[in-house]
């Protein structure tokens, strides 16, 4: 209960040291637009039907791109709206917010915003338009704020390289109603504009999951599978979860789940370097999956398989 109630503390006091950056009109003016905010977001998860969610969600972008615009709304938290992602970069040069709307079971849409701190203070606003269900190959895919490969994003890590600046955003994407989706994209400002991929993903060799030289890294697996991608201070290293298919056909992505093993990303020399000895000379037992599917045989468990003994977990939001 203590360490309950310390958290929360210093949740509050972090909320006050922001706070107290804002002017009292302005703050004022964020809690009103916060308020109306609150209510509108509601209605994007809880919509009857699609036009409903539809009509939600444009009315939540206006009122909250008019937020984003208010002078110090860089430092205003937007707490009470718990349906989206607000992530400041490590540097706080940016931040980026990210939310789904579900159209129906098979179409699912990302939408979002890059508010940006320019140096005389003033702020810059790109929305960002998610174009995932027209793109042909989102591996390889490269563009600007209009050209998004959309997720709801939990980590940015922050690396650079020949004095450029990379920011590598880690997300989830609820994909249809079969298959789920990690993905690891990587973010740069050129001329103060966002670029979003960037051929810095090189696999060891390629395979059935993964080419070898992409724009970003993701991760398509089976709705009820829940394999980790995520970002490991200690090693300064992203971890993955080796996927397998639980009926022998890997090309149908709604199939694979995690083995129980792990490989993972190191940033060497300005890109991201795959390799399945990440964790060499270090205790394999943390790494460890808590049921792996696979024997000390590497023969499949079938009732781990169907036990669906993981825990369904949500990306932090």
């Amino acid at each position: 209960m203590k360490i309950i109630t310390a958290f929360l503390c210093s949740i509050l006091f972090c909320g006050a040291l922001l706070a107290q950056r804002i002017p009292a009109a302005d703050y004022k003016f964020l809690q009103k637009k916060e308020d109306s905010l609150k209510t509108v977001a509601i209605k994007i998860i809880q919509g009857r039907n699609s036009a409903d969610r539809f009509l939600a969600d444009s009315a939540f972008t206006r009122i909250f791109v008019r937020a984003l615009k208010t002078n110090n709304s860089f430092f205003y938290p937007f707490d009470s709206i718990i349906n989206i992602s607000k992530l400041y970069s490590p540097d706080s040069v940016f931040r980026i917010y990210t939310w789904q709307l579900v159209i129906n079971e098979n179409t699912i849409r990302q939408h979002g915003a890059i508010q940006m701190k320019m140096d005389d203070g003033s702020l810059k606003i790109f929305s960002l338009i998610d174009k995932s269900d027209v793109t042909t190959n989102m591996n390889d895919s490269i563009g600007d704020n209009k050209g998004w490969m959309g997720a709801v994003y939990y980590k940015i890590i922050q690396k650079k390289f020949n004095n450029r600046t990379f920011y590598t955003l880690i997300g989830f994407d609820e994909n249809s109603i079969k298959s789920d989706k990690k993905i690891m994209d990587v973010l740069e400002f050129v001329d103060n504009k966002p670029i979003f991929g960037n051929k810095l993903f090189v696999m060891e060799k390629e395979n059935t999951f993964y080419q070898k030289n992409a724009s970003r890294f993701i991760m398509e697996f089976k709705k009820e599978a829940t394999p980790r991608l995520t970002y490991d201070a200690e090693l300064d290293a992203v971890v993955f979860d080796e996927l397998v298919s639980e009926t022998n056909e890997p090309l149908k992505k709604w199939t694979l789940i995690p083995d129980g093993e792990q490989q993972g990303f190191k940033w060497i020399d300005g890109k991201w370097i795959h390799t399945k000895n990440l964790f060499a000379g270090i205790p394999t037992q943390k790494y460890i999956a808590p049921n792996t599917i696979r024997d000390d045989k590497g023969n499949l468990i079938e009732a781990n398989i169907k036990g669906g003994e993981i825990e369904k977990i949500t990306p932090p939001l």
